[in-house]
């Protein structure tokens, strides 16, 4: 259907150029099986690029080398992202409620209750409609799916790396004394009475909820008027100091798991969860273990998924046109552009039949409608 539009575009566009003598016309700049990527959209991505290299304070030369190294790449991360969403859809993979949390904690943070005042919102904030913001999600769900199940699940180490990486590395590993927590925390801005109250008894069912074993971070998500709800209420370490005599006093020593009682500021009641708590000196194997796993298999995963984005490549059906590239193309891939408009029915002649003996077999044993055989009627 897409690639329909943009032929229609262009129809009408051609129509147009013999009233006028300047007419922009999106072309397809690849194909990639069902889909297709257009000049227009490379250009946005440029334009993109340019803008988020400007916002990390790029400007000037290191600019311009920064946008002469980048800019080849867009179409090789346009196909990229293209086939690991047509591969999400072909593994049919569920991601529509991960989109609907997503929207939900997006609609909370930004505190706006009304559906339709929300998708305005995001009209004026992305320039897209909500439809399409929508669409975005999924598709960002759908790469983040097969990355983890197609190339993260089949990165594999022994043991023995690990502990023999730790053993390499003892200098990274030493640690200065630090509590890891998370938060939930409730709103009481302004409340007072009933509405204070209720916001008492809500926090203080989370604690008894909390300590019951249900997941703090979960809840989190769900119930904290923290902008760190959408991390699951994750906080940066601390140092020793570094909080606030109350809530150092109520956090320092304790066990991981501990979770706190509500910790009225003011204007919030404050619940925290002790995740970990650092002891100073080298960190001991099995503390760092999963951190260490993290590491390999972070340095492994993009040889792995440029491996996986090949052999996409390798089975999918793929066309550029002239004047573009891909710098992530599969060797030996043909991706040579075919133009439609310049394909020309095949013709054969009376003397290329009689001279092609098999040619004259397939007609002798498929007669030309409306012929007879010798003996035969064609009405038969």
């Amino acid at each position: 259907m897409r690639y329909l539009v943009v032929v229609v575009a262009g129809l009408t566009a051609f129509a147009i150029a013999s009233l006028a003598d300047v007419v922009t016309i999106e072309q397809i700049a690849c194909k990639v099986n069902g889909d297709i990527i257009t000049d227009v959209e490379l250009e946005r991505d440029r334009a993109g690029l340019e803008k988020q290299l400007r916002a990390n304070g790029y400007t000037g030369q290191r600019l311009e080398e920064a946008l002469k190294a980048e800019v080849p790449n867009l179409l090789r991360n346009k196909v990229d992202n293209l086939l690991l969403i047509q591969k999400g859809k072909e593994l049919e993979l569920k991601v529509d409620a991960d989109v609907n949390k997503q929207l939900t904690d997006i609609q909370r943070q930004v505190n706006t209750a009304d559906p339709e005042k929300f998708q305005a919102l995001v009209r004026q904030e992305t320039g897209k409609s909500y439809e399409d913001f929508k669409a975005d999600l999924k598709n960002q769900f759908y790469i983040q799916g097969v990355v983890r199940e197609e190339v993260m699940r089949k990165i594999q180490f022994k043991t023995e790396e690990i502990r023999a990486y730790y053993d390499e590395h003892k200098d990274e590993f030493q640690r200065e004394e630090r509590v890891f927590l998370r938060e939930i925390a409730i709103s009481i801005q302004g409340k007072q009475g009933a509405a204070l109250a209720a916001a008492e008894k809500k926090a203080k069912d989370l604690v008894d909820r909390a300590r019951k074993g249900e997941r703090f971070a979960e809840m989190a998500e769900t119930n904290s008027d923290s902008p760190t709800a959408k991390d699951g209420g994750a906080l940066d370490p601390y140092k020793k100091g570094e909080l606030a005599p109350a809530i150092e006093a109520a956090v320092w020593d304790k066990e991981r798991g501990t979770v706190t009682d509500p910790i009225n500021l003011g204007n919030i009641l404050l619940i925290l969860r002790v995740e970990e708590h650092h002891k100073a000196g080298l960190a001991g194997f099995e503390e760092v273990e999963q951190e260490i796993q993290n590491r390999i298999v972070g340095s492994r995963q993009q040889v792995a998924l440029r491996a996986y984005l090949t052999k996409l490549r390798s089975v999918s059906f793929l066309e550029i046109k002239p004047g573009f590239e891909d710098t992530g193309a599969a060797p030996g891939k043909d991706t040579a552009w075919s133009d439609p408009a310049q394909l020309k029915p095949e013709t054969v002649t009376k003397e290329q039949v009689l001279q092609n003996p098999s040619r004259k077999k397939i007609l002798g044993v498929l007669p030309i409608p409306g012929t007879t055989r010798s003996g035969s009627s064609s009405s038969r």
